[in-house]
């Protein structure tokens, strides 16, 4: 039994403990952690041995103060509960692996108090960047962040100026695609339901909207607002109450909703209320995320390339963190409509 084994394991077993053990210096055991390539493969070996042995855990901590950065990249999302914010952190979740590095996950919960809060808990904790769905992308807090050292990615909005790295989807390009789709079905009185028209998701995709209604010379007033108080099921499914409690010569034939919890949540109401989908009440979601696919009536939605968008936020931040010669870059990707029953009859 080597000496190592006979040492009851510790998890504040220190890099002195796991020297002795191996029988090698404390350089050697610091080039294993470090720069494994310049200790021959029979000692990397014993002192990898010893650490398993001892259950010796890196101090990390100790790792960032020297190096000024920590191993974590963040993502502060503007919803957790929305399936599409986690599926643009599984995105980045590649970059992140192939750099060593952990991904944290914060959630604002679209409160601006509240993410700003995480983003300087993120600066003291010396994250390598921070990818970020801002309340609000021209905040003069995210500026700071920048200013201060730590680089920062804006994903899913856009800004007024180039100082910051941003991905985004052109919404204004996806709102006209829903709208488009439902004219081409012959559907002529059209509900956007979405909200708060605080966040610019849901104003870019009203926009688009109203392009494509004003373009196919139709009525103004026959695409109809239908404001919600947040983009969740319940909210939804309470704008399905109102719709549903319409005249039947005033309801509208079909909805666009701005994204598809919204959707999902209108075509249970829907259903609660006796509207055949799509033969009474067509609808379109954005953002074809899983469920979207999975409804009991398969949900029309505007698909945003998710995985896309974090991966590329990730590629953009790390760049920023280990490039001097990084430039800042604002890219936009294309939506695209994927049709389903919940329009086609």
């Amino acid at each position: 039994m080597s000496p190592a084994a006979r040492r009851p394991a510790s998890p504040t077993a220190s890099v002195k403990d796991v020297a002795a053990a191996a029988g090698v210096s404390l350089g050697t055991v610091s080039n294993v952690l470090n720069r494994p390539d310049r200790v021959a493969a029979g000692t990397r070996e014993r002192v990898e041995r010893a650490m398993n042995e001892l259950g010796f855990v890196r101090n990390e901590s100790a790792r960032s103060l020297r190096s000024g950065r920590s191993r974590t990249l963040a993502y502060v999302m503007l919803d957790a509960g929305n399936p599409f914010f986690t599926d643009v952190a599984r995105g980045s979740e590649g970059p992140a692996d192939d750099g060593d590095l952990s991904l944290f996950l914060c959630n604002s919960d679209n409160r601006a108090g509240r993410e700003a809060a995480h983003l300087e808990h993120l600066e003291q904790q010396r994250v390598q960047g921070i990818l970020i769905t801002p309340v609000d992308p021209d905040s003069p807090t995210l500026d700071a962040v920048v200013e201060r050292g730590t680089p920062l990615v804006i994903v899913d909005r856009t800004r007024s100026d180039d100082r910051i790295c941003s991905v985004a989807v052109d919404d204004v390009l996806g709102g006209r695609l829903a709208v488009e789709h439902l004219i081409d079905q012959g559907h002529t009185r059209v509900a956007f339901v979405g909200g708060p028209t605080s966040i610019g998701q849901v104003t870019d995709r009203l926009e688009g909207a109203r392009q494509a209604w004003a373009d196919a010379g139709l009525p103004e007033d026959d695409l109809t607002l239908v404001q919600t108080e947040s983009l969740t099921v319940a909210a939804g499914r309470e704008a399905g109450e109102r719709i549903a409690g319409l005249a039947t010569t005033r309801r509208p034939t079909a909805a666009f909703c701005a994204n598809d919890l919204i959707a999902l949540g209108l075509l249970q109401q829907a259903t609660r209320a006796g509207l055949a989908v799509p033969d009474q009440l067509a609808i379109v979601g954005y953002d074809d995320i899983e469920f979207a696919a999975a409804a009991a009536v398969p949900l029309t939605s505007v698909r945003q390339p998710r995985h896309e968008l974090g991966r590329t936020a990730a590629l953009l931040v790390l760049d920023e963190s280990s490039n001097p010669q990084h430039a800042h870059q604002q890219l936009t990707f294309e939506p695209e409509l994927v049709a389903r029953t919940s329009t086609l009859g």
